[in-house]
């Protein structure tokens, strides 16, 4: 089924429009904005890479905005949402993209959550340089091999050829233990837990807006500690610190686990992962935590001396999470008519629309507006209302559907007499998320949006694990694990095999072990490759 086109809006919406959009509201084309303009041509629709103009679909772009639905090109569907809710745009070097201030607002929301729960646990932000010397990479052999062919290398500055090239910042564990050694020395200086907010720039070759761009920003958390359970029980406490916003602010059901030898991060002992579901049935990692050992310490050779006077390396661990989570929400929740986002990261929580025919009613339902919105931010709810009356009630209606904003209020002249609002749910399209006559009335109006929108996030919630649950299969043979993996789901099932025999799977099937999960079942298990005793399930699946 191809992409759905709608003549003009105003041809469907006039001002005296109210209540109910049309039927193939879910449909709309919103009005031109030119996706990734400064890739892209007026003619040319987002290209499937980040900066890849060569694959592009040609759309006429400026008789309609066009949304292509979800089940025809999952691709295609995520990269115009991010255009049309104005979340980012191409920069104008490859491979990089502008966060708009709407997609910053959900980068921010996620920042706010995260820098509470890491100082709750010990932990202070700095910054450090983003210009590493290329002697520090080489120092840690794994570290070097792993990141060479991503970094981006200064070897010119202020006119001059630099003595020594400079790696921009990839990420940080380098430069941390170069500042490590000079501030720990005694076991009184241990646990030294930081954590910074920064850019990162990794040379990607396939890029994709959020997932995977030349330059993404993140917080990377680094931790020293005295001995080896601090430090795994501090990489444990960061992951689960993970599971929780994605579960409780993000309504996304991760699965958390330890990754396999092949797929740790690049001189880490252990790396923990949370692996979300996407709509399109691919395995995003969303978040790691790892347990780096003495590895980094070793090679700087950070070292403190112990209650017994003895010189000991410390033990560290470093996690992160970053913008590709806003990708993840984006195509964990959203839907054809576009972002649908969890009222706890919202930017908007509430719009409100005000609807009038005439004149001399603009003035009492305006007045209304601005009281229900004063009563809603009295009690910390994010509200904007949408007084503008260059655009038709209806398009508001689709517009602020398409920005994912999950609640709805419009107040019209009937609605002022009776002191009463009609709430729409973004999460429950047409007349069944529609519910009129919710009074006014300040406390009861508070107390049924809060009820609304813990419904709409537990909604999300539950819709996603449905989702994900029914899209992971239990395998026990090789075979299996090829069908499932066929069928774009997930597979989990014993695994005890080798490393060699771990890189054919991914090499036959395109999917890699994503995590050994926590929560493993219990009794005998034998290899589905090999046949073997194994301990452990594992889940494969093809990711992004």
């Amino acid at each position: 089924m191809g992409a759905l086109r709608l003549p003009a809006l105003t041809s469907i919406f006039t001002s005296s429009s109210v209540r109910s959009p049309p039927a193939l509201k879910h449909r709309l084309r919103f009005p031109l904005r030119r996706p990734f303009s400064a890739q892209s041509t007026a003619e040319k629709a987002v290209a499937t890479e980040l900066g890849d103009g060569k694959s592009a679909k040609v759309v006429d772009k400026e008789k309609e905005r066009v949304i292509t639905p979800r089940s025809q090109d999952f691709n295609a569907w995520y990269l115009d949402v991010i255009a049309n809710a104005e979340l980012a745009d191409y920069g104008p070097v490859r491979g990089t993209m502008v966060i708009r201030p709407y997609g910053y607002a959900i980068w921010e929301a996620i920042q706010d959550y995260l820098n509470v729960k890491f100082k709750e646990t010990g932990h202070s932000n700095m910054y450090f340089p983003q210009f590493i010397p290329y002697s520090f990479i080489e120092k840690e052999a794994s570290h070097v091999e792993g990141f060479s062919p991503e970094l981006a290398l200064v070897t010119v500055g202020g006119g001059k050829e630099l003595e020594e090239k400079l790696v921009v910042r990839p990420t940080s564990e380098t430069i941390v233990n170069h500042m490590f050694t000079q501030w720990i020395h005694s076991y009184r200086d241990l646990p030294l837990m930081i954590n910074q907010w920064a850019n990162v720039t990794r040379w990607e070759m396939r890029t994709k807006p959020f997932i995977r761009t030349l330059e993404f920003l993140w917080q990377e958390g680094h931790t020293a500690h005295a001995t080896a359970e601090e430090a795994e029980k501090e990489a444990m406490q960061m992951i689960d610190v993970y599971i929780k916003f994605a579960y409780e602010q993000a309504a996304i059901p991760v699965i958390a686990g330890r990754k396999s030898r092949v797929e740790t991060f690049a001189g880490a002992s252990r790396t923990y992962t949370i692996e979300a579901m996407m709509g399109d049935r691919k395995a995003l990692q969303a978040g790691t935590s790892h347990n780096l050992g003495q590895n980094f310490s070793r090679a700087f050779n950070t070292q403190f001396t112990d209650e017994n006077g003895q010189r000991q390396h410390v033990w560290q661990t470093s996690w992160a999470i970053s913008t590709r989570f806003v990708g993840g929400i984006i195509m964990t929740h959203g839907d054809d008519a576009g972002l649908l986002l969890p009222p706890r990261l919202a930017p908007v929580q509430v719009v409100i629309v005000p609807i009038w025919k005439k004149d001399n009613e603009k003035t009492g339902v305006l007045t209304a507006s601005s009281s229900v919105k004063e009563a809603l931010q009295s009690v910390g709810i994010k509200v904007k209302i949408d007084d503008t009356d260059q655009r038709t009630p209806g398009w508001k209606f689709n517009f602020y559907e398409m920005k994912g904003v999950p609640l709805r209020i419009e107040i019209g002249p009937r609605d002022v007499s009776s002191g009463t609002v009609v709430i729409s749910r973004r999460d429950v399209p047409g007349k069944q998320g529609k519910v009129f006559g919710i009074s006014m009335e300040p406390s009861s109006l508070v107390a049924y949006v809060i009820d609304k929108l813990n419904e709409v996030q537990s909604s999300l919630l539950e819709r996603a694990t449905t989702f994900r649950d029914s899209n992971i299969v239990d395998v026990s043979s090789y075979n299996e694990l090829k069908e499932a993996i066929a069928q774009g789901k997930w597979a989990r099932g014993p695994w005890s095999a080798s490393d060699e025999e771990e890189l054919k799977v991914k090499e036959e099937t395109g999917a890699t072990i994503r995590c050994f999960p926590f929560e493993q079942p219990e009794g005998p298990k034998k290899c589905l490759m090999t046949g073997n005793s194994a301990d452990e399930v594992a889940i494969f699946a093809k990711s992004y």
